[in-house]
């Protein structure tokens, strides 16, 4: 059976990690220093529940005020991870943005996404609780994770759990539980 394809899209403001993030979970490393993105594409292949993928992560530019979601990002895209650091207020005021102008562009009540807070590394800077995160998550019953993209903490749980989501978005999953929360 050949690979299903699966297109992301990891969206957040500017210095949230998302570079770090698609790095780490596609070529399992860290890169301390990174020109900011203009728009990357990586490939992985992964097995999920005896299921081959073949993932093309778009690792988009960092929105802000002005670009909070460009169209683009709406075509062919099966899931989204909107990425915020936990040291940013601001980050996660723009990822709550992101995703009220992802529901009014894709024109749909439930998208598949995860909602992530990364940095925990530096949590003597944390400014976003984890509770916070969580509760976010579940006004929009969306998977909820924390990670390290430093650390490779949780990262490959943030993809994982996003095409858990999209195949039960497309009917492939029977499950009663809608929300993972970690």
């Amino acid at each position: 059976m050949p690979p299903k394809q699966r297109k992301i899209a990891v969206m957040g403001c500017k210095s949230v990690g998302k570079s770090s993030l698609c790095i780490q979970f596609v070529e399992g490393q860290f890169v301390d220093s990174y020109d900011p993105t203009i728009e990357n594409t990586f490939t992985k292949s992964t097995r999920i529940n005896s299921q081959e993928f073949e993932l093309n992560v778009v690792d988009t530019a960092g929105q802000d005020e002005y670009s909070i979601f460009p169209y683009q990002y709406s075509i062919d895209v099966h899931g989204y991870v909107l990425v915020y650091s936990i040291t940013s207020a601001q980050s996660f005021k723009i990822v709550k943005l992101i995703y009220d102008k992802l529901l009014d562009i894709v024109g749909k009540g439930h998208v598949p996404l995860v909602l992530v807070g990364n940095k925990t590394d530096l949590h003597m800077q944390r400014r976003i609780t984890e509770e916070e995160g969580k509760k976010l998550a579940e006004s929009w019953n969306c998977v909820f994770l924390e990670t390290s993209a430093k650390k490779n903490s949780s990262v490959s749980d943030v993809f994982h759990s996003l095409i858990h989501e999209i195949e039960k978005a497309n009917g492939n999953v029977q499950e009663k539980s809608s929300c993972i929360v970690s």
